[in-house]
């Protein structure tokens, strides 16, 4: 066993000194970092202001295209203080009396006959918890009158020595024709004048910028009898957030006088719009006073996808990790002077217990990552992650997947150390692996839907299957799947691990001394059932 140790730790520091595994250490929670931070940048810094020009025949709907466009500012504004304003109250200062505030907005909303906000009957405490934006209705946003209450309101609440807060760039501006081209000019002369404006080959002249035309709107002169639609030219057609909003306020004020033209007051339609039916979620499973779902039961629902996810990745790089160790050993020919001091057996435990260590070094330090990131973004403004966080270490989510881990590895390990002792190149080696990935590719394909159904007829199935029960069954940890189950796969695994592992002692005792070409499917089933 002393020699087992030796070789375990040896692959092991070996493995430590490579740039692969600091890569691999690193790569985690830079990816984390990533996707957390750029895309808010991005939003916040990198996203341009869009220039358009609007050409109204009907001279009536274009103003509801302004109102379109101030109500996406607005909006983009009131995100950016609620920012500004958490960045100014950390948990340790004393919380702004949240609920107040709201009335206080409640109270200018029904004067003005807007909705009230969607506070859902939280505290003032819990609603500085909240996605504020997700509560205000869009009055907010399309009346100037609400939307300067609401800011000053906002503004007012912010501690004493805050800095001045600075409002974003604006989201649109609409601008006027170009020199040169008139109102004067048909739809398809204007077309073809602001043609090179559209596509970048010319630019806008505002005063001493030059800026890129974004969007050219023509609203017919017969939209409401017509109702024929806008002409929208632009060619970035993954932004259509102008195109949306445009068309939903015309058409609303559209419809507004539909309304008024059968007799129907549209106060009273949009009064009965606004009637919501909300519901609770209750889980049988839960005490008896305690049914209401949490936003720790979700996630501790979906959290096992994500550990599936990090299992997958942990045992496809560790276990490729081993194959190419093996097959660079062996062409080196440091394979031979291993052997001639361990056995192939011990060689083989040795080489799988080191990189299984280097394995669960690199999930804990993900692990790590994980958690210090969840708490560095947890606090009044995230308590998704403060509930991340309970789930994620907790005996019920971490035991499993160590467990699993070690099994799911030793038996990816030995296929693996099979093929790598059989192998002579990593060329070589891409003709058995390709079988193997796409074994592989199961788990993450249907990862999503077993949380979905984790005592379904698809889980179940999966579950006795040796090579996807790890994944599978850390899938189904949410889902309290039967003891028989547990139990079941459990030792199913323990004996696969078992076979696999003399499986592959087997081969590896023949190939690791084997040159020349990789032998056939059929001389490795000789290798194994051969009498020793």
């Amino acid at each position: 066993m002393i020699r087992v140790w030796r070789v375990a730790v040896r692959e092991y520091l070996e493995n430590t000194k490579t740039k692969g595994f600091w890569i691999g250490i690193i790569m985690f929670p830079a990816m984390l970092l990533i996707f957390s931070q750029v895309p808010q940048f991005l939003e916040e810094k990198a996203t341009p202001t869009r220039h358009f020009v609007v050409v109204d025949r009907s001279e009536e709907f274009g103003t509801f295209v302004t109102q379109a466009v101030d109500a996406q500012n607005r909006k983009k504004e009131l995100e950016g203080l609620v920012k500004f304003m958490r960045k100014q109250r950390p948990e340790e200062a004393p919380p702004v009396d949240a609920k107040a505030l709201f009335e206080q907005i409640d109270q200018q909303m029904e004067i003005m006959g807007a909705s009230p906000l969607d506070t859902g009957g939280m505290s003032g405490g819990d609603l500085l918890k909240q996605d504020f934006g997700a509560m205000f209705p869009d009055e907010v946003y399309d009346d100037e009158k609400t939307f300067d209450f609401t800011k000053k309101a906002l503004l007012a609440a912010l501690p004493e020595g805050s800095p001045e807060f600075e409002p974003p760039r604006p989201r649109f501006v609409e601008v006027g024709l170009p020199e040169g081209v008139s109102l004067d000019m048909s739809d398809a002369e204007i077309e073809e004048k602001l043609r090179p404006y559209l596509t970048g080959d010319e630019d806008l002249v505002l005063g001493e910028d030059r800026e890129e035309l974004f969007a050219l709107i023509i609203i017919p002169a017969d939209i409401e009898e017509s109702r024929r639609g806008l002409r929208y030219w632009s060619k970035t057609l993954t932004d259509t957030d102008l195109d949306s909003a445009t068309r939903r306020h015309i058409a609303a004020e559209i419809r507004k006088r539909e309304y008024t033209r059968r007799g129907v007051k549209p106060e009273v339609v949009a009064e009965v719009e606004a009637i919501t039916v909300g519901s609770v979620a209750l889980n049988p499973k839960k005490a008896l006073g305690e049914e209401k779902v949490s936003i720790v039961d979700t996630i501790r629902q979906w959290a096992p996808s994500a550990f599936v996810y990090l299992l997958w990745i942990s045992i496809v790089t560790t276990a490729q990790m081993l194959l190419n160790n093996m097959i660079e050993e062996k062409s080196n020919r440091v394979v031979e002077v291993l052997l001639s001091s361990v056995t192939p057996g011990e060689l083989l435990r040795g080489k799988l217990f080191g990189i299984a260590m280097l394995g669960l070094t690199m999930i804990s330090a993900w692990l790590l990552s994980l958690i210090l990131i969840l708490q560095w973004k947890a606090g009044p403004q995230a308590e998704w992650a403060v509930s991340a966080i309970k789930v994620v270490v907790t005996p019920e989510m971490l035991i499993p997947f160590i467990v699993y881990f070690v099994l799911g590895y030793l038996i990816y390990a030995a296929i693996f150390a099979s093929i790598g002792s059989v192998c002579n190149t990593i060329k070589d080696s891409q003709n058995f692996m390709g079988p193997v990935m796409m074994v592989l590719m199961v788990p993450m394909v249907t990862m999503i839907f077993i949380p979905r159904d984790p005592n379904g007829t698809l889980a179940t199935i999966l579950s006795w299957i040796p090579l996807y029960t790890p994944f599978v069954m850390m899938n189904r940890v949410a889902g309290d799947p039967p003891m028989f189950d547990v139990i079941g796969t459990m030792v199913l695994l323990l004996v696969s691990v078992v076979i696999m592992l003399w499986a592959s002692g087997r081969i590896f005792r023949v190939g690791m001394l084997r040159t020349g070409q990789p032998p056939k499917i059929l001389e490795l089933i000789r290798w194994v059932t051969k009498p020793a």
